[in-house]
């Protein structure tokens, strides 16, 4: 799968570079500010009570 992106990712090593970068940024962004934050709620271990 990334040598399918490598070689789909268009001009020189580091126009390359740097297309990778911030598509990697990308994802983890996307996977900060959205995936995890809907995903949260939904974890059962995040339930946890305490009872004195």
């Amino acid at each position: 799968m990334y040598g399918w992106i490598w070689r789909k990712i268009p001009g020189p090593l580091a126009v390359r570079i740097t297309i990778a970068t911030i598509l990697i940024l990308g994802v983890i962004a996307l996977l900060l500010f959205v995936v995890f934050p809907w995903l949260e709620p939904k974890l059962w271990f995040n339930n946890v009570t305490t009872e004195e």
